[in-house]
């Protein structure tokens, strides 16, 4: 079968197709045909090499989320799985592929009315931004900054809290065409990306939801309210700076809090549930994925080089 892997860390050109065996489901997983894979800001940082020395190799083989029909289960699995459409979280990677395995407790059947694309542009940002709003005690009433807010993370969060009550939601982007995207998704305020530009916007939040750290992260925990929360989703734009902590203890007295955020520290079973809830959402209307581009397998380099030059809003989704 065809697959995409890294074959050199750094720039996108170092993504390169190969052929591998089709895999054989051990005990527990089963074994998808996929029809959409999802590109995430995760396959970037692996992609640049900025996780090796957490075990990520040249070699591996990106992607943790597709969408397909299962053609085979493993021992211990229900048979009754094959033929069934299905959403698929293939850990750290695994997913660029024409043929996925996954464990079946992270597996979930897709309503039939929702496309794999749609699948893969909601499964995995969609838990995440749930879980990190309720990792920074997100309450109904209170303001919300999201930071990098043009991904899909980004834009599920956007969705999230608003839908959640928030008494503001506002953004940062690149574009006023990005704003305005974003406000038609529950944005009430769009702010560049140092957070400036718009003079009606709150002058400070209850949580921040940082999906792209980097050095200006630091920045952010200044427009914290008294008792704010900062919880960073991601870190597309590299670590925070070393001593961002000195920022927080010189406003010792706002009780101020800084927490990370992955979807690994929740059990699977309630991954699971909120993927269920937010499918049956999506495919009644009340949730939206945004699809950048649906591009071939072969050209995940090109969605790669996308990323990488901030072209994309929303999720670019790669197809065999």
């Amino acid at each position: 079968m065809k697959a995409i892997a890294i074959q050199a860390f750094g720039s996108p050109e170092g993504l390169t197709v190969i052929d591998l065996p089709a895999p054989t489901p051990d005990d527990g997983q089963v074994l998808i045909a996929t029809e959409a894979i999802g590109v995430g800001g995760v396959d970037a940082v692996i992609r640049r090499g900025v996780l090796a020395a957490h075990g990520f190799e040249e070699g591996h083989v990106p992607g943790s989320e597709v969408a397909g029909t299962v053609t085979a289960v493993g021992d211990g699995v229900d048979p009754s799985w094959v033929g069934r459409r299905v959403w698929g979280f293939t850990g750290t990677g695994g997913g660029y592929v024409e043929q996925a395995v996954a464990a079946v407790e992270e597996v979930v059947p897709l309503p039939a009315n929702l496309s794999a694309v749609d699948a893969v542009t909601l499964g995995g940002s969609g838990v995440v931004a749930h879980f990190g709003l309720a990792h920074a005690h997100f309450a109904p009433g209170e303001s919300v900054l999201v930071r990098g807010a043009a991904g899909s993370l980004g834009i599920m969060t956007v969705q999230l809290a608003a839908g959640g009550g928030a008494g503001a939601v506002a953004v940062t982007t690149s574009s006023a065409d990005r704003g305005e995207r974003l406000r038609k998704l529950g944005a009430t305020h769009v702010l560049d990306r140092a957070g400036e530009g718009d003079e009606h916007a709150p002058a400070g939040y209850d949580v921040v939801i940082d999906i792209v750290a980097g050095p200006d992260m630091p920045a952010f925990l200044d427009r914290l309210n008294p008792n704010g929360r900062l919880v960073a989703l991601g870190i597309v734009g590299g670590p925070p700076p070393a001593d961002f902590g000195t920022r927080m203890t010189a406003a010792f007295r706002k009780s101020l809090s800084f927490a990370t955020f992955s979807a690994d520290t929740v059990t699977a079973p309630d991954r699971r549930a909120v993927r269920i809830d937010q499918f049956a959402a999506a495919s009644r209307g009340a949730l939206h994925s945004v699809v950048h581009e649906v591009l071939p397998l072969e050209q995940a380099a090109l969605a790669h080089r996308k990323m990488d030059a901030g072209e994309v809003f929303g999720r670019i989704v790669l197809t065999p």
